[in-house]
This record gives C-alpha cells, sequence and structure tokens, in this order.
C-alpha cells in the first residue's frame, strides 16, 4: 500500500536540500524547483514526494507531468 504524499514546510525543505531561502524562490522561478502548494490563507508547503524527487536529481527535475526530449529522443 502506497504511503498519502505529507505537506512539508519552509524549514523542512531547507533543512533537506541545504538551500537558502533565496535560491529556493529564484529556482522555483526559473522552474528548476519544486513550487509551493497554498495550503491555507496564510500558509504553504511542498510535496514531499516533489522534494525527494528534487534531492535525487537536482539537475534533471522536472514538474510533473513534464517530458524532457531529450531523453526520449
Amino acid at each position: 500500500m502506497r504511503q498519502p504524499d505529507r505537506i512539508i514546510r519552509f524549514n523542512t525543505v531547507r533543512a533537506r536540500t541545504g538551500l537558502s531561502r533565496s535560491t529556493i524562490y529564484r529556482k522555483i522561478a526559473e522552474g528548476t524547483f519544486p513550487a509551493q502548494l497554498r495550503i491555507s490563507t496564510n500558509g504553504a508547503g511542498w510535496r514531499e514526494s516533489d522534494i525527494n524527487r528534487w534531492i535525487a536529481n537536482p539537475a534533471g527535475w522536472l514538474p510533473r507531468g513534464e517530458i524532457d526530449f531529450d531523453d526520449v529522443l
């Protein structure tokens, strides 16, 4: 049985990735880091599975559902 995907907050993401606040937000803007999910009016977090995928392959990370056509050809 598959585990449910947890939502993790900013401090946990920073601790796991070793990235600074500004680097995380710059990479989100560039599309090279998972975007946050809005979880309440003033709160946001990340899917733990997205962060784990990024940690496993930071240079090759793509948002879910996107295909890198260089890998296909």
